[in-house]
């Protein structure tokens, strides 16, 4: 069955675009556009609507060690009031069931976000006592460079979280959550509040000046941050080393889900890794399309699209790993070899 947001009647009334996502109806964009809601992230302040993110807290004494175990990066290089981003590998090829943010709420309590489609197997490789909470909340991110400006004027406490802080605040005596992270390459906070307050603090917030914004943005905003979406840049098959987040495992912690496996893909070498590619023109290049070196497919992509902040198409795509940054390659965009450019990423950098 589809879920809904504690928010969808919201999204209705403001005339949104509904469409399925991760078992979710959520919106891809409002009457104005995507473009009109990606710029305006850019330049000033939106909001999305996420609460088809998981939220599963795990408590307890033994809650520390059993994420430890769980997750590829090291809980020790932070403290309560921290979030971080984090890995769940397969055991046996070491691919990525899902990248995840923690927010360590206090010594004992942390909030496992895992992504839409994932809350389930995430609560199962944690184990008795980790619970589904998803319900029970929603989440709004508010993104871009005047996002805590404007927050400031609603929940001033929740405008001052740190970069990746996480802090627990009062908003109409109601008790909510926020952490200094987001998906966008922006400044800005995400807010989790209690399901039945939702639709009051989305109003607060759009009356102090966020455009209300979709999935379709938020794509778009993540593309040009170079940040992996699931299912595309990472999933079954596509190892953190694969997708150059290495730095999301932390070798000197100790044991953790899948190392042994990714310990031997980091001793061989990997055979291909993500790639960012400036596209020519405004055509946009898409998922699938192959990826070609002197007519010769070497890859394929995995997010494409036109950049509203760039002019022109950006890609992400799997490449042989000698691949270099400056190398000339092309894109088959619908049977036209389209010139290509091999770029580091992120393709727009914050401000």
């Amino acid at each position: 069955m589809t879920r809904t947001s504690p928010l969808d009647a919201t999204h209705r009334a403001l005339g949104a675009r509904m469409v399925p996502f991760g078992g979710w109806d959520m919106p891809v964009s409002y009457p104005d556009g995507t473009l009109h809601e990606h710029l305006a992230c850019r330049a000033g302040a939106v909001v999305f609507d996420v609460s088809h993110l998981g939220t599963v807290r795990l408590q307890g004494p033994d809650a520390h060690e059993r994420l430890q175990r769980a997750f590829t990066n090291d809980l020790d290089r932070i403290a309560p009031g921290r979030a971080q981003y984090t890995h769940l590998l397969d055991p046996a090829d070491a691919s990525v069931v899902d990248d995840i943010i923690v927010w360590w709420v206090d010594d004992e309590s942390f909030d496992v976000m895992p992504n839409a489609s994932n809350t389930d197997p995430v609560t199962s490789v944690l184990g008795d006592g980790a619970t589904d909470v998803t319900a029970t909340r929603a989440v709004l991110a508010l993104q871009g460079p005047e996002a805590r400006a404007r927050l400031e004027a609603v929940a001033p406490e929740a405008a001052a979280v740190p970069r990746f802080g996480v802090a627990a605040f009062t908003w109409s005596d109601v008790r909510c959550m926020v952490a200094g992270t987001g998906y966008t390459g922006e400044d800005g906070v995400e807010v989790a509040v209690p399901a039945e307050a939702a639709p009051a603090l989305w109003d607060a917030v759009v009356g102090a000046g966020f455009t209300p914004a979709g999935l379709g943005a938020r794509d778009t905003l993540r593309l040009e941050a170079g940040l992996p979406l699931h299912g595309h840049e990472l999933g079954p098959g596509i190892t953190p080393l694969e997708a150059g987040l290495g730095w999301v495992v932390r070798w000197d912690k100790g044991d953790f889900r899948g190392r042994e496996v990714l310990a031997r893909q980091k001793e061989e070498g990997v055979a291909r890794r993500l790639r960012g590619l400036v596209v020519e023109g405004r055509r946009p290049p898409r998922e699938g399309q192959s990826v070609l070196v002197d007519g010769q497919v070497v890859g394929q992509v995995t997010s494409g699209n036109y950049s509203p902040t760039l002019g022109h198409g950006i890609a992400l795509a799997f490449l042989p790993a000698h691949t270099a940054e400056g190398d000339a390659v092309a894109v088959d965009v619908r049977g036209t070899d389209v010139a290509a450019t091999v770029v580091p990423t992120p393709f727009v950098v914050r401000g």
